[in-house]
């Protein structure tokens, strides 16, 4: 008994309730991520952080800017370390390494009195968070059914902005506390979630694919078969492997080299074009505007708008709840509308937000009648919406294609790519905000509304569809040498699986359950064939 106990991997646990696990530690991760980028907006209007960090005074803006967009320096430098490291570690040490440079970079911001180590500590959790957004939405996506992988990235994006909310609502209650609590608590808070990630990581499944391109194949088909609930020698769990195994053969054998990329090659499955769609979505994300109001909307509030601390601190609160509903709803329509759907969705619904705004702001701010500041008011609901169009789609999917768009082998590269990308244009508004609402005031609004109407065009006719299919699918698209322009091919953007890749699936399982049964029936006619042979001797 005990024997058969210990061949029982993930403590016995398979199918749903494994993939459930798994979803928990990436959650808890992307939750992670979401605090600790929602902390910030808080800590940085707080009175005795400024003041111990000699950060306060009108002339202190550049420096307060730089200390909270360093963070996002230290998130590249994680995306890199990614990008280099995370093929040769696996999906779930990669995790485990960013866990704990998060710790130590905590627990120097928690206990910071200088600047120099307030700057250190942002850096140092900002490289564990990059290595761990890079990695964590792979192993979602590798270790999920088709079915359900864009719902469980889509919500561990939800779960950033549950992250997000939590802070908010904590720096709103402590900022009536005052003092060094309202601010070192906060930070402190992050290390639930690092011993979530510690206590759930080491015992989970490494994805398969991994497995399989690391040689690791006795190990894989057992992944496989605990994920998908069935037995090791199932036709369906031979034909994963084998559909698995078939692309990162046909990868290796047309592999282009990185200083070959820009090369024609017919054989070649698209990688440069696929990087640069990844990476894309994520440079959209940014410059759709979103970390204007994640990282500095109580100061956009008080700035801006023109209202109390108190007041704007509130309303953030009550922001991330609003955004918070609006991602979940993603997480119901992502497989329904598919990722260029509510891609194009969320973007319409930004640039419109954006165009509100800058026209309110603009009466707020050069109309001198008292009654002017009505439209500072009335902009905010527009920065609710705002929040509301970004969270059902350019939340989560820029995080989520990626993970499908790569093929397997270039796949940690190339969301390690993406993060960089996501992280080093983040680092540049997140520096840019403070100092253009305060030197240019609406006209700052302009730039975000003009970006929104340029990538409404792009998302439509360059990016494919990877809602309901299976990443191999996406491999087998891409072998076929498909047109620049997705909207020429039916199949590239249509939100159901394609017909051709569902007739393939079942005839790979039927031949690999022929196959089985034709070996079964040579083994049992062997076998009669010895035993006959005995009985004559």
């Amino acid at each position: 008994m005990g024997q058969l106990e210990k061949k029982r991997p993930f403590f016995g646990l398979t199918g749903g309730w494994l993939t459930f696990w798994v979803t928990v530690a990436c959650a808890t991760d992307m939750s992670l991520f979401g605090y600790d980028q929602g902390v910030f907006s808080g800590v940085v209007i707080t009175q005795n952080f400024l003041e111990i960090h000699h950060l306060v005074g009108s002339g202190k803006t550049q420096t307060l800017s730089t200390v909270t967009a360093i963070y996002d320096v230290g998130c590249f430098l994680g995306a890199i370390v990614a990008f280099t490291l995370g093929e040769r570690l696996g999906r779930k040490k990669s995790i485990l390494l960013g866990t704990t440079i998060m710790a130590i970079g905590t627990a120097l911001q928690a206990s910071s009195f200088s600047l120099p180590q307030i700057f250190i500590g942002r850096i140092v959790s900002g490289i564990g968070n990059g290595i761990n957004t890079a990695c964590a939405p792979i192993w979602q996506s590798e270790t999920s059914q088709s079915r359900w992988r864009g719902r469980l990235v889509t919500f561990e994006m939800m779960m950033n902005i549950a992250g997000y909310v939590a802070v908010n609502w904590i720096n709103y209650g402590l900022s009536f506390v005052g003092g060094a609590i309202a601010w070192r608590l906060p930070i402190a808070l992050q290390a639930i979630f690092l011993i979530v990630l510690w206590s759930t990581v080491p015992w989970l499944p490494e994805s398969p694919r991994w497995l399989l391109m690391h040689g690791k194949e006795e190990e894989a088909v057992e992944v496989i078969s605990c994920l998908e609930a069935k037995p090791i020698e199932d036709p369906f769990v031979i034909a994963q492997r084998n559909e698995i195994e078939y692309t990162i053969r046909y990868e290796r054998e047309n592999a282009v080299r990185w200083r070959d990329l820009l090369k024609k090659n017919k054989n070649d499955t698209k990688t440069l074009r696929r990087l640069l769609l990844g990476a894309g979505s994520q440079f959209m994300q940014q410059f759709g505007g979103i970390n204007i109001m994640s990282y500095y909307l109580p100061t956009v509030l008080e700035k801006a708008v023109g209202m109390e601390e108190s007041m704007a601190r509130l309303l953030t609160a009550c922001n991330a709840i609003s955004y918070m509903i609006f991602s979940g709803l993603a997480v119901l329509l992502i497989e329904r509308m598919g990722r260029r759907g509510l891609m194009l969705l969320s973007t319409a619904g930004q640039f419109f937000c954006f165009l509100v705004i800058t026209i309110l702001l603009k009466f707020n701010e050069t109309t001198s009648d008292p009654e002017s500041k009505k439209f500072g008011s009335a902009s905010v609901a527009f920065i609710f919406l705002f929040h509301g169009a970004f969270g059902i789609g350019m939340l989560g999917i820029p995080w989520l294609y990626p993970t499908e768009i790569n093929s397997l082998p270039m796949r940690t590269k190339g969301a390690a790519l993406a993060t960089a990308t996501d992280w080093i244009t983040n680092f540049a508004i997140v520096e840019i905000t403070p100092i253009g609402i305060q030197n240019i005031g609406w006209k700052f609004w302009i730039v975000w509304t003009i970006t929104n109407a340029i990538f409404f065009p792009i998302i439509y006719f360059f990016y494919p569809e990877t809602a309901n299919r299976t990443l191999e699918d996406i491999d087998a698209y891409y072998r076929l040498n498909p047109s620049f322009v997705v909207t020429k091919d039916p199949d590239a953007i249509s939100r159901g699986r394609p017909q051709k890749y569902i007739d393939h699936e079942d005839e790979e399982v039927h031949r690999t359950a022929k196959t089985k049964a034709m070996d079964q029936t040579a083994e049992a006619e062997h076998v009669e064939v010895t035993s006959e042979s005995k009985n004559e001797s």
